[in-house]
């Protein structure tokens, strides 16, 4: 049961981490394009913050999963 219980605590940190690095490599691209959008045009501040919030919503999923495997070790 202990070793049961050390793999999915560390499939959930694995969910959450790489799930936050690539979510992070994403939005530095995103950001860095919107920002250069933003310094031309002020109106594409929206689109720029909407685009640069989407990869957030990974990190998300991973919590969940990071959740869901943590409720069936308990």
């Amino acid at each position: 049961m202990a070793l049961e219980a050390g793999l999915i605590a560390i499939g959930a940190g694995l969910a959450v981490g790489l799930a936050g690095l690539g979510s992070g490599w994403a939005e530095k691209d995103i950001g860095a394009a919107a920002v250069g959008a933003m310094a031309e045009d002020q109106k594409n501040f929206g689109k720029g913050l909407i685009l640069t919030v989407i990869p957030e919503t990974i990190v998300i999923f991973g919590l969940v999963m990071a959740i869901l495997l943590w409720t069936k070790m308990v």
